[in-house]
């Protein structure tokens, strides 16, 4: 619920949710107790019913946002794109936009859905000069744009950093805007910025989200032994790099000969930094998300204070549940900054006043200004 939780602050009123997991289902009640909620899967879910619950019309609804299961186009999946079936569960979104009728919709995925391919091409192969036009690197996502397009909507589309809008986390994400009337939609500006002169502009950094949490962070899952041994020899800021070379072999295992990124294995946060994208699961040894100051992964509350989520909101299910349904969220303060664009457009009265700081190097020296947008 974090981008409804988000639209909400923006300005929008919440009538109706859908999810197909029971646990996340109960989350929303405990938390949204007069919502109107199914737990139902999208395929089996009608316009119909979503607007004889909600009391509207077809055309009445303002908004509808959303976004399929992002695992298919996942980097850290296999990138089977839209051959997997729930790669097809966004042509249940779009079946509900025709239905609905909203004057604007939101569709936010990850950002490889940008690059994902209809066909899949093993990785080997994916520099070869005869692929074929869906083996190709984005036709997923033309195809994607294509059927919103048939719907008659105005389409805007870009990935946002939510580091960039008041988030503790470095968090990108692909956000579809569409404009029924064809009112010209547009994403955010950015609110934040890592150097400003002003420091309410600044980028938020974890400590600013959980050093208040530190010894009272509440349910929190263990790491092992094996991982804790050397999490112990990690810095603030650090991670496997840090480590005594002669130790590297055994600490990383297989992954010690292995190209690729491996920033995750043994990292230790940094109070005086945003957090890296927080996932599923803050134990897991390649995206390994272990406090600054204790040697303890990230708690739910820390996880729940980084999404900028309220300080009551209520989990259910397990441990490992809680930390999912936080790690899936949409952080608030980037879906408030999407939900103030479309009511710009929709009211043409909110406007974003933000300072940004130019640094600009002359002879050795650092010249900076300010610049309202």
């Amino acid at each position: 619920m974090g981008l409804d939780i988000g639209l909400e602050k923006a300005g929008f009123k919440v009538v109706f949710a859908n999810d197909v997991d029971e646990t996340m289902v109960n989350t929303i009640k405990q938390n949204f107790r007069e919502l109107p909620t199914f737990c139902k899967d999208v395929r089996d879910l009608t316009a119909d019913e979503i607007l004889s619950v909600t009391g509207l019309k077809k055309g009445e609804p303002f908004l509808v946002s959303g976004g399929p299961p992002c695992q298919p186009y996942s980097t850290a999946g296999l990138r089977l794109s839209i051959k997997d079936p729930r790669g097809s569960l966004f042509m249940d979104y779009v079946r509900l936009i025709a239905g609905l009728q909203p004057r604007f919709f939101i569709m936010e995925n990850v950002v490889g859905l940008t690059n994902a391919r209809i066909k899949h091409v093993p990785w080997e192969e994916r520099n070869r000069k005869d692929l074929l036009p869906e083996e190709e690197k984005g036709s997923a996502f033309k195809v994607v744009l294509k059927e919103f397009e048939k719907l008659g909507y105005e389409i805007v589309w870009g990935v946002l950093n939510a580091v960039d809008y008041g988030v503790p986390q470095f968090r990108e994400r692909l956000f579809i805007l569409g404009s029924r009337d064809h009112e010209g939609v547009f994403l955010p500006k950015p609110t934040h910025f890592q150097i400003h002169q002003e420091k309410q502009y600044r980028w938020r950094t974890l400590g600013d989200a959980i050093k208040h949490l530190e010894d009272e962070p509440g349910e929190c899952a263990t790491f092992t032994e094996h991982r804790l041994k050397y999490l112990r020899l990690v810095p603030p800021g650090g991670n496997w790099r840090d480590l005594p070379q002669e130790l590297l072999p055994k600490a990383m295992g297989g992954a010690y000969k292995s190209d690729g990124g491996k920033t995750g294995f043994y990292r230790r946060l940094s109070y005086d930094e945003p957090s890296p994208t927080l996932v599923t699961s803050p134990i897991h040894k390649s995206t390994c998300l272990c406090h600054p100051k204790y040697d303890r992964p990230l708690s739910v509350r820390e996880y729940l204070a980084i999404q900028q989520f309220p300080d009551d909101y209520v989990l259910s299910g397990s441990l490992a549940e809680k930390y999912k349904q936080i790690g899936n969220a949409v952080p608030v303060g980037l879906a408030e900054a999407v939900g103030k664009s479309i009511l710009a457009v929709a009211e043409g009265s909110y406007i974003v006043n933000t300072k940004r700081m130019r640094v600009r190097e002359e002879g050795g020296n650092y010249e900076c200004y300010a610049e309202s947008n």
